[in-house]
């Protein structure tokens, strides 16, 4: 089993010395920088670089720069999504982000897991947990995201948290680590008649 196949099923697997993933790593390295590098204004060429990046977007996904990913490719992000300025997305083990859900600046999505034991830390070896954020949640600034964590439907977690567990749908979250404080449901709507 290849150290890429390790990665993708959860295993330990080499994340230093691999010269695949080392590859990889270093295509998204540069594709970023070219990206980070491109004026705001120059909307197609960003598009372009975005689509070697992140070829699974949907329709009117807006990424402000600096942005960073491990690999690009791991990631896939639904239509209308909104990440604001210095997104860091760690994807080795596969970030999803559903249909309009929107992201405070600062956002980092970790999904690498490292050894405690310093020996075994120090060979490089790691582990990728996949993360999944569904469809409708709103991420505050300055959020952190741990591995394998799972955000619901229409969550929202508060600005400066560290999300360490699953967060249900509709729930509002927040603190260091991150609690679930309460549903969200029409009490929370501000817009009460048509206009």
């Amino acid at each position: 089993m290849t150290e890429k196949e390790k990665r993708d099923r959860g295993k330990w697997y080499d994340a230093n010395n691999d010269r695949e993933i080392g590859e990889e790593i270093m295509r998204a390295k540069d594709l970023c920088f070219r990206l980070n590098s491109t004026l705001p204004s120059a909307i197609s060429e960003r598009e372009e670089i975005l689509s070697l990046l992140i070829p699974d977007r949907g329709n009117d996904v807006m990424i402000l720069s600096p942005f960073y990913a491990d690999y690009g490719y791991r990631i896939s992000i639904g239509s209308g999504s909104f990440l604001n300025h210095n997104a860091y997305l760690m994807d080795g083990g596969g970030i999803s982000i559903g249909e309009h859900c929107f992201f405070g600046p600062d956002l980092a999505i970790y999904t690498a897991l490292h050894p405690l034991i310093a020996e075994e830390r120090n060979k490089g070896l790691e582990k990728a947990l996949p993360v999944v954020i569904e469809d409708d949640v709103w991420i505050g600034g300055r959020v952190t995201i741990l591995p394998g964590v799972h955000i619901g439907k229409g969550a929202v977690i508060g600005a400066g948290s560290v999300v360490t567990k699953d967060i249900p749908p509709f729930t509002l979250a927040y603190g260091n680590p991150a609690r679930c404080i309460r549903g969200i449901d029409e009490r929370d709507r501000i817009i009460t008649e048509c206009p």
